[in-house]
């Protein structure tokens, strides 16, 4: 992964002269203040060198604005008018390092190439303590994330702030809830989660808020403490909050407006001090709209929203992705050594990963686990399926097993052409019943899953009552 740095100078020679002096690096050359801020927003640099003197500003002005935007990044200041006073305020605005004009290019490698490694030592730090730092453990070269990474260390920086994830299955919310929390001065105490989708009205409320003794037929004898009080003065995360019951939503609201609740059964409040991170894939806005979320709720979730882009808007990340998981995973599986072959690494840039980082992480160490040699090829990355190209358009594909029968489709829908992965059916344009076509996916992921609808629902990332209401409009009779 090449390192970008961002050249801010009004002087199009030393521009230019740092560029050859880096030209392992990726440059970013830019002259003024305003087109400084606008690149930092798009490219997220990992190094500015910035000139003090420029056409619509100062440097030093500009150095909180750029940390505004991620406040760890580091900047090297360079001034043709250099003494003590600009030295000392430098330091105070958060200047990383502070270089005289004229300068030597070896002085600006030495010290670019020291504050690079001192990153790339803090990046291995956190991988090996197993904690999420931001950007320092999180794997992320295009801008997209970079700027995901951003907001974390804006959030993390204060403690008390609600925030909520939203994003495709699959993407990494609750690493970017992590990723909070230990960034957090709240790192030192707990993480708490819990899927909201994964638990009756009944049982999601006691695993929240707990409950009394007696509070209801089975409960233990002496009550349980709920997850709010066991992240009291750490982090809750509330995954597939969308999924949470109206009725339980109401509480859930006092809670985040009160840092207050009761426990189920119970008759005095009990205070917690928490931060409050929710996550959903569902546009909550439009449940809203349909009635199935408070709008007060989303309104008190969302004081920080935060995007998880999908990886087939990110194809910068997935090889440092995939060779991230591999140097984790091919140790321990006991396969040290085992690299991703070139051809495999194609087409894994090419393939469009809809189950995005988790499909990913189960190809690679799918792969891990069955390649042969001492490279992996794409049929070990993928195991009974081809990992393919995106072709643009798409045509939509469904492995053979999952045809629909014939009274569901107009007409039959054609094999497959020679040039495509065996194991594919092509529908062709006039045959595009979006109907059919939903259940022919809704047939072959049940068929992968062994007819395991929870299974089923998550891959094809939605809640499992959707799933039912799916099968039933459809007409995909139980033995689907």
């Amino acid at each position: 992964m090449t390192e970008t740095l961002l050249v801010v100078d009004d002087e199009p020679a030393i521009r230019s002269a740092i560029g050859r002096a880096f030209a392992d690096l990726t440059i970013i050359p830019v002259e003024s203040a305003a087109a400084a801020l606008t690149a930092m927003k798009d490219s997220y640099p990992d190094l500015v060198i910035l000139d003090q003197n420029l056409p619509d500003g100062n440097g030093l002005d500009l150095v909180a604005k750029l940390r505004a935007i991620d406040p760890d990044v580091p900047v090297v200041l360079l001034t043709g008018h250099g003494s003590v006073d600009l030295a000392v305020e430098a330091l105070k605005q958060g200047v990383t390092d502070f270089i005289e004009k004229p300068f030597k290019l070896e002085r600006l490698r030495t010290t670019v190439g020291l504050l690079l490694d001192k990153q790339r030592l803090g990046r291995q730090v956190a991988r090996l303590a197993g904690k999420s730092q931001g950007r320092s453990s999180m794997v992320a070269s295009s801008p997209a994330m970079k700027k995901v990474l951003a907001t974390i260390k804006r959030v993390a920086a204060v403690p008390g702030t609600t925030v909520l994830i939203q994003g495709e299955s699959g993407v990494g919310k609750e690493l970017v809830a992590r990723a909070i929390h230990e960034r957090s001065a709240r790192a030192e105490q707990g993480f708490v989660a819990i899927n909201c989708a994964a638990l009756s009205e009944h049982l999601l409320e006691a695993e929240l808020f707990g409950y009394e003794k007696g509070a209801f037929t089975g409960a233990d004898s002496k009550g349980k403490q709920g997850l709010f009080e066991a992240a009291d003065g750490g982090t809750i995360f509330l995954d597939e909050v969308g999924e949470m019951p109206l009725a339980l939503q109401t509480k859930l609201l006092r809670a985040l407006q009160e840092r207050r609740f009761r426990r189920v059964g119970g008759l005095i409040d009990v205070e917690v001090d928490v931060r409050v991170v929710a996550a959903t894939n569902r546009d909550l806005r439009a449940e809203v709209v349909a009635g199935r979320f408070r709008q007060d709720l989303y309104y008190r979730l969302r004081v920080v929203p935060l995007a998880v882009p999908p990886l087939r808007d990110r194809p910068e990340d997935i090889l440092p992705l995939a060779d991230h998981l591999m140097k984790r995973l091919a140790p321990e599986l006991g396969r040290p050594g085992l690299k991703l072959a070139e051809a495999t690494r194609r087409a894994m840039t090419a393939y469009a990963w809809p189950g995005n980082v988790r499909e990913l992480s189960n190809a690679i160490e799918r792969a891990v686990i069955s390649a042969e040699g001492a490279e992996i090829i794409a049929e070990d990355l993928v195991m009974d399926e081809v990992l393919a190209p995106t072709p643009a358009p798409a045509p939509v594909t469904a492995p053979l097993e999952a045809r629909a029968p014939k009274s569901e489709v107009a007409a039959p829908l054609a094999a497959p052409a020679p040039s495509l992965p065996l194991g594919t059916l092509v529908i062709p344009p006039e045959q595009r019943d979006l109907a059919a076509i939903e259940a022919q996916v809704i047939r072959t992921v049940l068929n992968e899953c062994g007819g395991q609808k929870s299974k089923a629902a998550e891959r094809l990332g939605i809640n499992r009552t959707t799933l039912y209401n799916k099968l039933k409009e459809l007409g995909i009779g139980a033995e689907a």
